[in-house]
């Protein structure tokens, strides 16, 4: 890939990255109040739309093969908190971890999930603000792999689960009554 196409993959991966970043701090603070779990779903969709570009394109290879220091990523723990206090009904649900490796299903939490996508987002935004969009492109791409993909999928399909659910009861109830 030349540089300007990584450039311009860089450029539309941040902006998935902001707005991902913006709507999950508004909706800790509260902004969104009914509105939380659908808002929720269109970003974790759309980020999973910026992780999946990164995984159809080839590796992206730092020249130096190390990625410069950033500094400490901040603290997410109060984003965290006001996620697991907006969703405190759906907060806590089970997932197949691989699909490919395990049968038992593990706890997760909607909070822990969003919030560890947000962390590596976080770390990548950073590199891209430093005006280092190849380092941000490999570290998005590195932990979408490792990390947030993983995560940012097990809460796509808890979010679409709790949304389905909630539409089809009141088709349901509609229909009966």
């Amino acid at each position: 890939m030349s540089e300007n196409s990584w450039t311009t993959l860089a450029d539309r991966v941040a902006k998935h990255v902001e707005s991902y970043l913006t709507m999950l701090e508004a909706i800790a603070r509260g902004d969104a109040k009914e509105q939380t779990v659908p808002m929720l779903l269109l970003e974790v969709s759309q980020i999973a739309v910026a992780g999946a570009q990164l995984g159809a394109n080839t590796d992206v290879i730092l020249p130096d093969n190390w990625e410069p220091d950033v500094g400490e990523d901040p603290d997410l723990d109060a984003v965290r908190q006001g996620l697991a206090e907006r969703l405190t009904d759906v907060d806590d649900y089970t997932e197949v971890f691989d699909p490919y490796k395990d049968d038992e299903a593990v706890p997760y939490r909607l909070s822990d999930d969003l919030v560890d996508v947000a962390s590596d987002l976080v770390h990548g935004r950073r590199h891209y603000e430093a005006d280092r969009k190849l380092e941000a492109l490999w570290w998005w791409q590195y932990s979408y792999f490792n990390h947030w993909g993983n995560h940012a999928g097990a809460a796509l399909r808890a979010l679409y689960a709790v949304s389905a659910s909630a539409r089809l009861d009141v088709m349901e109830e509609q229909v009966a009554g």
